[in-house]
């Protein structure tokens, strides 16, 4: 199964438009840790988001994220996965002239004219949902200090994503829990489905 987030291209072409959305609300950069919280949100926004009372919620909802889709890995290990691969992406954005780095105080990455240029020129529908999301979250985040921003990251990320959330593991059942008619694939009448 092919996963988005595996491909390095999927990945930098998300960081250029999230670096594009940061720069409306943090125009001289973003640190390194802010930027993973983003960029790890703005990929799963009903992770903030996931109260039906949530102002965001239904514009994120009509922008086309779910969060009855299933994944294989909860979202502290894709967030932690997600985390490891940004300084690589961010190295290689840095390596195309993508992006640059400023200190003031610590690092800060921000797009080049030619990211900026880039950013501009996504035409896809997915391009314009992921931007919808990734300016709900830097602008309902950009304010919150890094200790709680951590605290609100934790609690997202061990929470269930939503209301319709399905557990791999609940749909195996042990073979004990199975009757004999079950196990072979036949109805009521004894006949094979």
């Amino acid at each position: 199964m092919a996963v988005p987030e595996d491909d390095t291209v999927f990945r930098l072409a998300q960081l250029v438009l999230l670096l594009h959305v940061v720069a409306e609300f943090h125009p001289d950069g973003v640190e390194l840790e802010r930027l993973g919280t983003y960029d790890f949100i703005a990929a799963n926004p009903l992770l903030m988001a996931s109260s039906d009372d949530d102002p965001d919620r239904f514009e994120l909802l009509m922008a086309g994220f779910d969060d009855r889709a299933l994944s294989y890995a909860s979202a502290a290990q894709r967030f932690a996965t997600r985390r490891e691969r940004l300084k690589h992406d961010l190295a290689l954005l840095l390596a195309y002239d993508l992006a640059t780095t400023a200190v003031r105080g610590h690092v800060l990455y921000r797009l080049t004219d030619a990211g900026v240029d880039m950013a501009m020129r996504f035409t896809a529908m997915y391009a314009r949902s992921y931007m919808t999301a990734a300016t709900i979250v830097v602008r309902r985040l950009r304010k919150v200090r890094p200790g709680p921003l951590r605290e609100r990251v934790t609690e997202w990320t061990r929470q269930p994503s939503g209301p319709h959330r399905i557990d791999l593991a609940d749909l195996f059942v042990e073979p004990e829990e199975l009757d004999e008619a079950d196990a072979f694939g036949e109805d009521s009448v004894g006949r094979s489905s």
